[in-house]
């Protein structure tokens, strides 16, 4: 049996900043992944797909002024894109054991499970540890309908050698629009099947129906209000089937992708043997990322049940605070306020603070500023159609409660009105500062 101070299992940015902080500290600290060292994020997620996009992006704003400023829409390689991300991502895992080794924390490669509420199971070996941090992130929901199984995943449409002609994404939420737009870009033809209403249903319905109009403008089908009932093979690849309105209808792609949702990756644990009180939202904690139940045991990012959004900002953030209280004893709290996030469709969509639901919920008394903004010199000179806001700023105090974005800029914009927001800034202070023009970041002193 193995013993250590501290043992973590998930080696993404969560896990990653626990195990070397506190190895740096002088505790003895394991950690183990059964995927490649790096998380999602660095491998599977956020960078690879910010790599891939931003052809698209070029393609984008080409496609804008073709008329105006650019006489040829480039061509744009998925293959040569695809060669890129490969480049950054194959050197990240070594990168990071390196940096594992040099802080002193043993690294092993297997999947982990409790047998004890201080023992696990990893691999072959029996590891025993005073505390056990579960930073394990989340993956694909399974698909339980017949041929569910048949779909693929965004980590594998991150890896297709090439592009499929023709996709079905199933499930309407961010993964779906960012690699809807993507692929569209890259010239595939793209079907996007969602059970509910709207997509996108965590964002402000203003910026979603702006989104929607330009991802509909990309020749991406949305067919909204309908459960998928099964997939099967078919000649084109793929046949999926729904019944909206009792009306069988069918639709055909090369690859169907599965984009319903993310679940933690936590019920391969055992976490019953380590009296880890769980539910579908993940690891069951109080306010200092410990588990209710097993007292030595912590968790941090997706696999956690808490307010904070599935993000990698906020799973470095309880990252930094589970190694805090590892440390120092139980002293920090997560602060999930004004945490921006962003979808990087074309143009891109951003969110921080509360929605005009949330806000009403509560019972504030707020103003509520909207509109369409083409015809703003940020979107002009791109000749992008696609400009929108929506703030929400209290009534009394004049402070701003949630900003609601999408056009050129708004993956950086928002995080201006993170900080008014994190600074208790008032639209009267906004309106006052002096901001570079012209520029994206300017226009937020009209939006307020």
């Amino acid at each position: 049996m193995k013993k250590y101070d501290l043992f973590v299992i998930g080696s993404g940015m969560a896990g990653m900043n626990i195990a070397n902080r506190c190895a740096s500290k002088g505790l003895k600290v394991g950690i183990t992944d059964e995927l490649p060292y790096g998380g999602t994020c660095a491998l599977r997620g956020c960078d690879p797909k910010k790599i891939m996009l931003a052809a698209t992006e070029l393609r984008h704003f080409a496609t804008n002024l073709e008329d105006r400023n650019i006489s040829d829409i480039p061509e744009i390689s998925w293959k040569a894109a695809m060669k890129s991300k490969q480049e950054f991502v194959e050197i990240m895992p070594a990168k990071l054991e390196k940096g594992y080794e040099k802080n002193g924390v043993e690294t092993f490669h297997s999947s982990a499970r409790f047998i004890k509420e201080n023992q696990l199971k990893v691999g072959d070996e029996i590891i025993e540890a005073a505390k056990i941090v579960i930073a394990t992130g989340a993956k694909a929901r399974h698909l339980d309908f017949p041929g569910g199984d048949l779909t693929l995943t965004s980590t594998d449409f991150l890896n297709f050698e090439n592009l499929p002609k023709s996709l079905i994404f199933i499930g309407g939420g961010y993964i779906a629009f960012e690699f809807a737009h993507m692929a569209a870009r890259y010239g595939s033809k793209v079907t996007i099947i969602h059970r509910g209403e709207r997509p996108l249903e965590n964002f402000d319905p203003f910026i979603v129906e702006q989104i929607t109009k330009a991802t509909e403008e990309l020749d991406i089908e949305l067919i909204l209000n309908t459960d998928v009932s099964k997939i099967e093979k078919s000649e084109a690849g793929y046949k999926v089937t729904a019944n909206p309105d009792g009306n069988e209808k069918n639709w055909e792609a090369e690859v169907v992708i599965n984009s319903a949702g993310r679940l933690p990756a936590i019920f391969d644990l055992d976490l019953d043997k380590g009296n880890v009180k769980f539910t579908q939202k993940g690891i069951v904690a109080n306010e200092y990322l410990q588990s209710t139940s097993n007292p030595n045991v912590y968790v941090a990012g997706d696999a956690a049940a808490t307010d904070g959004k599935p993000l990698t900002p906020v799973a470095v953030m309880e990252g930094h605070i589970v190694a805090s209280n590892i440390l120092k004893e139980n002293s920090k709290k997560p602060d999930y306020s004004a945490i921006p996030t962003v979808v990087f469709t074309s143009p891109a969509m951003a969110s921080v603070g509360l929605s005009e639901e949330q806000a009403n919920q509560m019972g504030l008394d707020f103003i509520v500023k909207k509109n369409s903004i083409p015809n703003w010199f940020t979107a002009k000179r791109l000749n992008e159609k696609t400009y929108a806001f929506k703030t929400l700023i209290e009534k009394d105090s004049g402070k701003i409660l949630g900003a609601h974005l999408t056009g050129p800029h708004a993956e950086e914009v928002i995080n201006l009105f993170a900080m008014a927001i994190k600074g208790g800034l008032t639209s009267k202070d906004i309106k006052t500062m002096i901001l570079t023009y012209p520029s994206a970041s300017s226009d937020i002193v009209y939006m307020v």
